[in-house]
């Protein structure tokens, strides 16, 4: 073991989805070995603990692995729980922190939906041993620990095989390289009828093509949709994970898979098409020629979930971010159970999972979960909807006009625009907060502010307060505008513009989403004078 000099990095203030920076940044001469001693420091004392370790498979993934079993032997770590080929899914290293309970936690590298390679984000955060991101305290005192670090431990072991599952040692640290999709595959078989998907499979009944967009998904879709269920290998595209996602950027949305939504829009599509992204805890549905929204996903699950074996006894609650349309919440209404609103930010959900408040939750940037782990989940997500096609005999497109019918429709989008300037994004809200008093009752062609606010917070566990989350403006009739900056970038800012509008006419719900949503969208940019403070005339992303 030796000791390294260090210097504080005043940049490594971990966000809701931990610590993620362009991936040279993170080869800077320290700079990884700095934040993870500093994660170490802020666990304590770490003497016989035991750790989960994994990534996404992106550009940087095995060398930050390495200096992790380095770094936590000098430490005094006894065990780490490591993927094979440094390969796992932010839902699987949930699942093995939760399912070996002697575990302190895990360590997942991803940047997420990011683009990867040299050129692309790399991304570090720390999950707690409930299996859940770690909350705001967590990673408030890691980031005061990189202000104030002097020095790292660090072993001066060989690097270790990740590639053969068994045991190895750096000093006194024992290593043990595990399967990446077995735990994984079994749980999704517990929750989920196989049988009777396979059985339809094979029957040509039921159909999927699923886009691992040549991330970590590759994998785990092989082993449960080929191998367990019987699908046609060639259903399962871009299966193979690259340290660069192929040059694709692996965010599963109509503006980024275009080979799964060609396939999807042709005459002969399968009855359901889907895909995760980088780090496979995020998921797009679609039908033949049909896009399910996250929001009404969300609302489609909760509202048939006891007819999946895994929920047959029911749920005891939901949850949503804000900006996820209230879709969810008139299903919660209808069957009787709590509907909470959070923050944007999966940790936002770990406290109501963990005191039993929700059972199911998701957020409109493409993540749906449950209680069988404590982040979000693609798979488990199209394994969803896969069953409940296979129980319900619909086609994807009825189940959700289905839906529509018995709740109403919330027509839904989100506008993106990406890399602003920062100071002007930040000038943009600070203005908007000014000014959200004046807005109240204001008239705007067709509207009406019914109230404007900048959301906060308070979670019904802990009492733990969360200001400024983002603004909204409620609207009459029935309509929201909120905004809020993204922190998933890294560079400038993302300034994400909701626009949800609800009918419960029937006859009025098969118009098209831009359509309807147009005022709103025309009204989001006047009141937040987007065009003169950004100098973008249009969002660069809508979905």
């Amino acid at each position: 073991m030796k000791i390294v000099k260090t210097s504080a990095f005043t940049d490594q203030k971990p966000g809701t989805s931990g610590l993620r920076k362009q991936t040279t940044h993170f080869q800077q001469s320290h700079y990884l070995e700095n934040f993870v001693q500093s994660i170490f420091n802020a666990m304590g004392d770490c003497q016989g603990k035991t750790l989960v370790v994994g990534g996404d498979g992106r550009f940087l993934n095995r060398t930050a692995i390495q200096t992790i079993i380095k770094i936590a032997a000098a430490n005094g770590f006894t065990r780490l729980l490591v993927g094979q080929n440094g390969i796992l899914s932010t839902p699987a290293a949930s699942l093995l922190i939760r399912k070996y309970k002697k575990t302190d936690g895990g360590i997942i590298l991803s940047a997420s939906h990011n683009p990867g390679g040299i050129n692309g984000d790399f991304g570090i955060k720390y999950n707690t041993p409930n299996g859940g991101p770690a909350p705001e305290k967590v990673t408030e005192a890691i980031y005061q620990h990189t202000l104030n670090i002097s020095q790292y431990q660090i072993s001066e072991c060989d690097d270790v095989d990740l590639s053969k599952i068994g045991e190895t040692q750096c000093d006194d640290l024992t290593i043990e390289i595990i399967d990446s999709v077995k735990d994984y595959a079994d749980m999704m078989q517990e929750i989920y009828d196989f049988d009777l998907m396979q059985k339809q499979i094979k029957q040509k009944s039921l159909s999927l093509c699923f886009d691992a967009m040549h991330a970590v998904t590759g994998p785990y879709a092989k082993e449960i949709f080929i191998n367990r269920l019987g699908l046609e290998p060639s259903l399962v595209i871009n299966a193979t994970p690259l340290e660069d996602f192929g040059g694709g950027h692996p965010d599963p949305n109509q503006a980024h898979a275009h080979e799964l939504m060609q396939i999807m829009n042709a005459d002969n599509a399968p009855d359901l098409g889907a895909a995760s992204d980088g780090d496979g805890d995020r998921n797009m549905i679609l039908g033949k020629n049909f896009f399910v929204t996250p929001s009404d996903s969300l609302a489609v699950m909760a509202a048939n979930i006891t007819q999946i074996n895994g929920y047959a006894n029911g749920i005891s609650g939901v949850a949503r971010s804000m900006p996820t349309s209230q879709a969810v919440d008139k299903v919660a209404n209808k069957i009787g159970i709590p509907c909470y609103e959070t923050p944007t930010g999966w940790k936002f959900f770990g406290n109501l999972l963990d005191a039993d408040k929700i059972s199911l939750c998701g957020e409109e940037s493409f993540g749906t979960g449950s209680n069988h782990i404590r982040e979000k989940d693609g798979i488990w997500a199209v394994l969803f909807w896969l069953n409940l096609l296979a129980i319900k005999q619909q086609s994807v497109e009825n189940i959700v006009t289905d839906h529509w019918q018995t709740f109403g429709r919330h027509y839904y989008s989100r506008h993106d625009y990406e890399g602003i300037d920062s100071d002007a994004a930040n000038q943009l809200m600070a203005a908007l907060r000014e000014k959200l008093a004046g807005l109240k009752s204001k008239q705007f062609s067709g509207f009406t502010v019914n109230d404007a606010l900048d959301f906060s917070y308070t979670d019904p566990v802990d009492q733990s307060v969360s200001e400024k989350q983002g603004i909204i403006i409620r609207l009459a009739p029935d309509a929201r505008i909120i905004y809020r900056l993204s922190g998933t970038g890294t560079q400038g800012a993302t300034l994400r513009v909701y626009l949800e509008q609800y009918e419960a006419d029937t006859a009025k719900q098969a118009l098209e989403t831009a359509e309807v949503l147009k005022p709103l969208a025309e009204l989001s940019k006047s009141i937040a004078e987007i065009s003169e403070r950004t100098g973008r005339d249009k969002a660069d992303v809508i979905t």
